[in-house]
């Protein structure tokens, strides 16, 4: 597959009259140090609203991802990423309902280069990924959140060290993300991130510290451990995120613990999540590590005064055969604004036909309360959805 890319690009410059006889050796020459990777997806979602007419859907969505690493010297590689799919780096959205198939745009998301000159540290400079637990720097099919600036990491024994400063960001631009209705950033906020990582005796531990400029500053402090116990091995954690806004005295804080347990085919896990009563929005992306949002539509991040229940089993009933039934739900409090208390329980079967191929489907119940005080009717909804995932 990358002989397959390099030699089509060689051939598409060539056409495209960008090359001379005594060019062409040096730029093959060039792509042979290219390093491509990156991930095409396709998805279909149904939802099927039994309450509620005009909120049932069905739609696809599709978003490839195509990154080249290139050594350009011995100390400095050249990052690119391009996303072929919806707006901002987000996947491409069409309903069945309403919508012509339609086309696809193509975006170039990252653009950086890496220097690696100085011992134990990697010196990022450009357009890259916020690789942040606040945010989701990369995803398969959803929103990507970039900055352009320099990030510096570098390695001390056992620990890891962190530091970031962008000038601009996507943030408040891609489609999805929760800055859209509660942070509305515009993306010219100076961004500073500062954070640390060690392992000791199986123990991980994390802390990390933002500031958007004149909006927000917030910190996260993380634990995750490995052992086992007999023939199961147990994987807990726990984190703690803070996010202050600027301009409000609100605060917003979200805690989160859980463990994960695994014993020869069967799997399952327990998680437990619960946001202050001022306010859940501990992260820029339903999908950051500093929110709970690891099922399908019950998402915690961003709902204040709230507790969620995440629990699973699986079993690996075939080398390339898992079936899982999950179930989330959501109890909001008294001072809960937007929305009331959530439901779901849904079956997950995922076939891998191959390491680098793998196809999931779910289906199963939704249910949602209307706010207090609203005059919406109760959502009750049967949810499916078909993923595809080729990975190079």
């Amino acid at each position: 597959m990358r002989k397959f890319a390099k030699m089509s690009l060689v051939a598409a410059v060539a056409v495209a009259g960008l090359t001379t006889t005594s060019s062409a050796k040096a730029l093959e020459d060039a792509i042979k140090n290219v390093d491509v990777s990156g991930t095409v997806t396709y998805r279909y979602n149904d939802y099927e609203d039994t309450n509620n007419n005009h909120d049932s859907s069905s739609t696809n969505r599709y978003k490839i991802a195509l990154n080249l690493k290139s050594q350009v010297n011995e100390d400095v590689t050249a990052n690119t990423r391009f996303i072929i799919g919806g707006n901002q780096a987000g996947e491409s959205i069409s309903s069945t309902q309403d919508g012509s198939d339609g086309q696809l745009n193509v975006t170039l998301s990252e653009v950086n280069f890496t220097y690696t000159g100085i011992k134990n540290t990697a010196i990022t400079l450009g357009k890259q990924a916020l690789a942040t637990p606040f945010t989701m720097a990369r995803d398969s099919m959803g929103n990507e959140q970039t900055g352009t600036g320099i990030l510096a990491i570098t390695n001390v024994g056992p620990v890891t060290l962190a530091a970031a400063y962008f000038n601009q960001t996507n943030l408040g631009d891609t489609y999805g993300e929760i800055s859209d209705d509660v942070l509305n950033l515009n993306g010219d906020e100076d961004v500073a991130f500062i954070g640390a990582m060690a392992s000791f005796a199986g123990i991980n531990i994390d802390a990390s510290y933002v500031d958007l400029d004149d909006v927000f500053d917030a910190y996260t402090v993380g634990l995750k451990a490995s052992y086992n116990v007999g023939d199961v091995k147990l994987s807990p954690f726990v984190r703690y995120s803070s996010l202050d806004l600027d301009d409000t005295s609100a605060d917003n804080k979200l805690f989160k613990i859980g463990i994960d347990a695994n014993m020869g085919i069967f799997g399952a896990y327990l998680y437990y999540g619960h946001t202050d009563e001022e306010g859940g929005t501990t992260a820029l992306d339903f999908s950051a590590e500093t929110g709970l949002d690891p099922h399908w539509r019950v998402t915690l991040t961003g709902i204040n005064d709230a507790d969620a229940i995440y629990a699973g089993v699986s079993a690996q009933v075939l080398p390339k055969l898992n079936i899982a039934l999950k179930y989330s739900s959501i109890d909001t409090g008294s001072k809960t604004t937007g929305t009331g208390d959530q439901e779901e329980i849904y079956t997950k079967v995922t076939y891998d036909m191959s390491k680098n191929f793998s196809t999931y489907v779910q289906f199963g119940q939704f249910t949602k309360d209307k706010e207090r005080g609203s005059t919406d009717k109760d959502i009750d909804s049967t949810i499916g959805r078909l993923n595809v995932q080729y990975s190079f």
